[in-house]
């Protein structure tokens, strides 16, 4: 039996950290490292010159619609019509590269999770046309900064919870049933492997910010090797998250941005002079001991050692970075979005920006 290309129990998603296992091939998780209270530096420029229109390709529709046909034929169109996206699709998020694309799909079809999952993820996203509109506007936006950067296509489909947002060759992906809904009975029976803190941003409302932060992260800045000590990622994370804010829909929320809650939000700001003063007090600014510095900046239910009664937000360096770059930019308003990004100097931005929560 091909149970590692069943449903039910497939989650090879959460990682800590955006990896590349593969040249052209890398899953970034749905966990996105991104928000900050509302503080924009400029008016938004006009791109609706810009020739740019995102048609999201169904995939998960083009699969679907196919079962009970010929598993050759059917093999061969999805193969000829989304090449390097079948393939990784075979390869690397339901199957493991041991098994034909043929035996894939007849695995798939016999799985009656996967046909239900399918006709729930179809009941959320019969209609794509509000994401495609605001992913065509955020990456006019992108295309405004970054006249070179390539418009990837972007291809929805269903993994039963392998992976959400992957980026592949000329790709990015949705996982289309990790955004079905909070509420969904899905995440509910699969809380073992996914927390209901995680799976609570499972909703279509996040699909145009973790789409904008895979493209930000994995093709437009990338972290450096040398970025080692805890304040360099969280400049770093900071600088991803105000791309954000400068590409993403006004309308789009911070606590959306890094998947917090009002009341995680709420929390960081009322206690952003003691977060600050913990990581000074504790030497930690300088740290590169990667255990101790991750839990500053990974997912989880709540920050330890902050907080009580586990009330505190998580990822607070995350955070604590995002703070920062919008204080560097508001003091520097000579400089350039470009400019930021590109700046590799970490020291120079925290000093010019600053930042002294009162």
């Amino acid at each position: 039996m091909l149970y590692q290309l069943t449903f039910r129990q497939s989650y090879l998603f959460f990682l800590l950290k955006a990896i590349k296992p593969f040249n052209a091939f890398v899953m970034v998780t749905a966990v996105g490292l991104l928000i900050l209270n509302s503080c924009k530096q400029q008016t938004k420029p006009d791109v609706s010159s810009i020739p740019l229109k995102i048609s999201i390709k169904r995939f998960d529709k083009d699969l679907f619609e196919r079962k009970g046909k010929d598993l050759e034929k059917t093999n061969a169109f999805l193969n000829d019509k989304y090449g390097a996206f079948y393939s990784d699709y075979v390869n690397r998020m339901v199957g493991d590269g041991n098994y034909s694309g043929t035996q894939i799909l007849s695995t798939l079809y016999k799985d009656q999770a996967y046909t239900d999952l399918n006709n729930e993820v179809e009941g959320t996203f019969n209609k794509t046309a509000d994401m495609e509109a605001a992913l065509s506007e955020t990456f006019k936006y992108i295309k405004f900064y970054y006249p070179k950067s390539k418009t990837p296509q972007i291809i929805s489909f269903v993994s039963g919870f392998a992976v959400q947002t992957p980026i592949g060759e000329d790709y990015i992906g949705i996982g289309l049933d990790m955004f079905i809904g909070r509420n969904s009975k899905f995440y509910k029976s699969i809380v073992q492997s996914v927390p209901l803190y995680i799976s609570r941003r499972f909703s279509p409302e996040y699909v145009v910010p973790r789409v904008t932060e895979t493209f930000a992260r994995e093709e437009l800045f990338q972290e450096a090797d040398s970025d080692r000590t805890l304040i360099s990622k969280m400049i770093h994370n900071g600088k991803i998250l105000y791309f954000m804010d400068q590409v993403l829909n006004d309308n789009v929320k911070d606590t959306i941005k890094i998947g917090y809650t009002t009341k995680q939000l709420e929390w960081c700001n009322t206690y952003q002079v003691d977060i600050w003063g913990f990581f000074l007090e504790n030497n930690l600014l300088f740290e590169t001991d990667y255990q101790k510095i991750q839990v500053y900046l990974s997912e989880g239910p709540f920050t330890p050692g902050l907080g009580n009664k586990n009330e505190s937000a998580p990822k607070l360096g995350v955070w604590i970075g995002w703070q920062i770059v919008r204080k560097y930019m508001q003091q520097n308003t000579g400089v350039t979005l470009q400019e930021l990004m590109a700046e590799k100097d970490t020291q120079k931005i925290l000093t010019l920006s600053k930042y002294k929560p009162k």
